[in-house]
């Protein structure tokens, strides 16, 4: 294996040490009231050796809360219990960024202290169900956004950008992918306004460029990375019309740090938008559906020149110390996937590193 994945780069201000970056995934191991806790300060802290760690999904506001125990940054309380998380993180050299990741429809009042109703673009609930502690519940459906409530949800994505950049954080990642709130106003079967948010893929795109935008004019586009996921119909989403929606987003981005792109078998629509995004890219490849990224994956896309920096989902989970392992051609660790969500220190922070001993 070539060393291009242990190479440094630079994403806007951000300078990594190597180019394998912790993929945001949801652990749902937060209180009830969205505060970080000390063991997810060791859990991150176990994960410093990646050049980056991009952190689980973190709602901007009470209403983008989609999930039980996901954590929060729209709050005072909330800001300085992730101090300990990036204090964790920085004490052993690494960066991370906080995933300012509104649900949208995706949730039930159910799972969440404030009870609330999702809201979405258009009152359309979502195909698939959630899962409480009593077991599934069909995605119930949402309110549809008032213009005035959007241009309050797009404030509420800067004010929690501000609390990131409080709380310690070396920036922040905004989800425009996987069936988000940011994504459902791109899809076509999501978003059935008929005012300037919807309709053509100019009105469509407006709500997410206009999130991009405030959140950097709020804490620098340099600190800002945006996630996509083109063609993927995860949270039930049918885009209709992939191409020319990324086509239009990318164009109309500011100048972010990193574009952080989701694969899905679709190579050729990643090289086009490494054609046109003249910026950095954070890529999780998977040129195969359902194959997991590893190494060698991860060369090729570098190699490729399809990436900048590479994305590690799953595998971070089971082996903390990821980067080393890689580099050293060592077997990686099994995820124990019953584990993923929520519970305690089980499946979380006791996978031990390489060499044998507790991370």
């Amino acid at each position: 294996m070539s060393e291009k994945l242990f190479e440094p780069v630079t994403l806007g201000k951000l300078a990594l040490g190597n180019r394998v970056v912790m993929a945001p995934m949801s652990r749902n191991r937060a209180t009830a009231d969205g505060l970080a806790t000390d063991l997810m300060a060791t859990y991150y802290g176990q994960r410093a050796g990646a050049g980056l760690i991009i952190t689980e999904g973190v709602q901007p506001s009470v209403t983008g809360q989609g999930f039980g125990n996901s954590p929060g940054l729209h709050t005072q309380e909330q800001a300085a219990s992730w101090k300990p998380v990036t204090e964790a993180v920085h004490a052993r050299g690494g960066l991370i960024v906080a995933q300012l990741m509104h649900c949208g429809r995706i949730g039930h009042p159910s799972l969440y202290p404030s009870g609330h109703q999702s809201v979405a673009p258009s009152a359309i609930a979502a195909a698939g169900q959630a899962y409480g502690p009593q077991g599934p519940l069909d995605y119930p459906e949402p309110r549809a956004l008032t213009v005035e409530e959007i241009a309050e949800v797009v404030k509420e994505h800067a004010d929690s950008a501000e609390l990131a950049i409080e709380a310690g954080f070396d920036g922040v990642e905004i989800h425009a992918g996987n069936g988000f709130l940011l994504h459902q106003f791109l899809a076509e079967n999501t978003n059935q306004r008929t005012d300037q948010y919807g309709g053509s893929i100019e009105n469509r795109i407006r709500f997410a460029i206009e999130v991009i935008e405030a959140v950097s004019e709020r804490i620098g586009a340099d600190r800002v990375g945006v996630r996509i996921s083109p063609s993927n119909p995860y949270n039930d989403i049918v885009e209709g019309d992939t191409r020319a929606i990324y086509e239009a987003l990318v164009a109309a981005l500011p100048p972010v740090a990193f574009l952080h792109i989701l694969e899905g078998g679709n190579r050729d629509h990643i090289e086009a938008l490494r054609a046109q995004w003249t910026g950095t890219i954070v890529l999780c490849p998977h040129p195969e559906n359902g194959v997991p990224v590893n190494g060698e994956i991860a060369e090729a896309a570098l190699e490729a020149g399809v990436a900048c920096a590479v994305a590690f989902g799953s595998s971070f989970v089971a082996n903390p110390d990821l980067p080393e392992r890689i580099r050293s051609g060592a077997a990686l660790a099994e995820a124990d996937q019953s584990k993923f969500y929520g519970g305690d220190h089980t499946g979380y922070t006791d996978y031990p590193t390489l060499d044998g001993t507790a991370a």
